[in-house]
């Protein structure tokens, strides 16, 4: 039986991030743009979602940090489609002498407390998707987005996830409000993704099996999932745009 009074944790953060939501430790940007354009009854069928809260779900060619997005969580009724903020709270030294915290879109350090408190199968949850981007850097200094899919069709997977509900100022025009938030896990690339981004690759999951143990099992076990895609799993599929799928 699942315990989900952690799952609507609550704080006010008031400050921002000195860095952007999804750089790494040496400022290069990480998975900040991503594409989903499979329907609704697709995610329901790989999650084995039994709600679904996201009313006429329409394609997201582009989702970019703070927006609106799907995400399958846990619910005390079984697995929930519904639609959280990307971006979750910055941790508290972050946030010294800044007005908004715009969140942060990955996470890799597990074993941090700050992130550790949103481990729990109360906490977890999958992010659909049907092709990321990472940054490629190119001989003027620009850095225009490179897509991966698993291959041109760009079948539906998921990011593995947490989500939690949190009062903060997310924007400083807009206030202090109350939403559900979420990021995706990192981990260390494979071949394919490390040739364009070298420090990291989000955390993927292709089967209803591994999004199983992602949701149920105990945290040591689900951790285990934090690990790259096998060499070769995925292909560059677009170049450039800030929009694939469509």
């Amino acid at each position: 039986m699942f315990s989900f009074a952690a799952g609507s944790q609550s704080g006010t953060i008031m400050a921002r991030a000195p860095s952007a939501a999804g750089t790494d430790r040496e400022g290069n940007a990480v998975c900040n743009l991503y594409s989903l354009t499979k329907g609704q009854q697709a995610i329901r069928d790989l999650t084995a979602a039994m709600l679904d809260r996201t009313g006429n779900l329409q394609p997201q060619p582009g989702i970019f940090p703070d927006y609106m997005a799907p995400v399958v969580r846990n619910q005390p009724e079984g697995r929930e489609l519904t639609l959280a903020r990307w971006g979750m709270p910055s941790p508290v030294f972050a946030l010294k002498g800044r007005n908004s915290d715009p969140g942060v879109t990955n996470v890799r350090n597990t074993t941090s407390p700050h992130w550790r408190r949103w481990l729990g199968i109360e906490n977890r949850c999958v992010v659909p998707f049907t092709s990321f981007s990472e940054p490629e850097l190119q001989p003027d200094g620009s850095r225009p987005p490179a897509w991966f899919a698993f291959d041109n069709s760009r079948p539906l997977a998921v990011f593995a996830g947490i989500w939690c509900r949190w009062t903060s100022v997310r924007k400083v025009r807009e206030g202090e409000t109350t939403n559900d938030l979420f990021a995706f896990l990192t981990t260390d690339p494979n071949q394919e993704v490390g040739l364009i981004h070298p420090k990291a690759m989000p955390v993927i999951l292709r089967t209803r099996e591994e999004i199983d143990v992602w949701m149920t099992a105990p945290t040591p076990e689900a951790l285990q999932l934090q690990r790259p895609l096998p060499d070769g799993s995925l292909s560059i599929v677009a170049r450039g745009e800030k929009q694939d799928g469509l």
